[in-house]
């Protein structure tokens, strides 16, 4: 699973230790999350969508479709 949380934590302005505060959970699980080694709980997942006023959808994508950058341009 891919995921689009350290970027969208860092336009909100938050650190890993302050969404985690914010959603109930440790700093290791949003690293965890961010690494795309941890899948969320529904819950969890909608609590980050929230806090980062973002779709789930928008934010965690399964490997097959993770959008890809064109390479060849």
């Amino acid at each position: 699973m891919y995921t689009r949380i350290k970027e969208l934590r860092a336009r909100c302005g938050l650190t890993q230790a302050e969404l985690a505060e914010q959603v109930g959970v440790r700093r290791e699980t949003i690293v965890f999350l961010e690494k795309g080694k941890y899948n969320p709980s529904l819950r969890l997942a909608i609590q980050i969508s929230v806090i980062l006023k973002t779709p789930i959808n928008e934010i965690f994508y399964f490997d097959d479709e993770f959008p890809q950058k064109d390479v060849n341009p």
